[in-house]
């Protein structure tokens, strides 16, 4: 178990680090994803939406799409991905049908402001796992503290719950 945090850790500072680059190069919406099998890095990404103008270039499908590729595959069986933020309705789908075998988030729901998500949102990941793929493994909250950070305003007021050691 200790192996599978430390990884988890370790591929989480990977997408925050996908995460930081997407914002400062280009302005992107601060959200990285990455996609692992059998602990190697398989395809990596930022949230690509105002770079190509495209609504569906999310940063877990950006990486979906690049691991499809690099794997000459739609079925990504037996692969983790990694997001910075709780993936929504579509990148949880997207997962669905890409046969990921578990995804890791970050900062969840009640971790950001409201703005990532919809106004109706429902425990979106949960509903559509249960209602299609009961075999994909959820986790999160990992490193949600540094991953939360990512959203909050400059120079706004963290709360304690949401601040971490740097």
């Amino acid at each position: 178990m200790q192996d599978i945090v430390a990884d988890d850790r370790r591929w989480m500072q990977r997408a925050l680090l996908k995460a930081r680059e997407g914002s400062a190069a280009h302005g992107c919406s601060p959200i990285g994803a990455v996609i692992v099998r059998n602990g190697v890095l398989v395809a990596e990404a930022y949230n690509e939406v105002d770079l190509r103008f495209d609504a569906t270039a999310h940063a877990e499908i950006v990486a979906i799409r690049r691991a499809g590729t690099k794997l000459g595959c739609t079925a990504l069986r037996g692969t983790t991905l990694y997001s910075t933020l709780q993936p929504c309705g579509m990148c949880s789908m997207a997962a669905i049908w890409a046969k990921i075998g578990r995804i890791v988030y970050g900062a969840g729901r009640s971790d950001v402001h409201d703005m990532y998500f919809e106004d109706r949102h429902l425990q979106t990941i949960d509903f559509i796992r249960d209602a299609y793929r009961d075999d994909l493994a959820l986790s999160g909250g990992v490193l949600a503290a540094e991953c939360a950070a990512l959203y909050v305003a400059p120079g706004a007021n963290i709360p304690p719950s949401l601040q971490f050691n740097r």
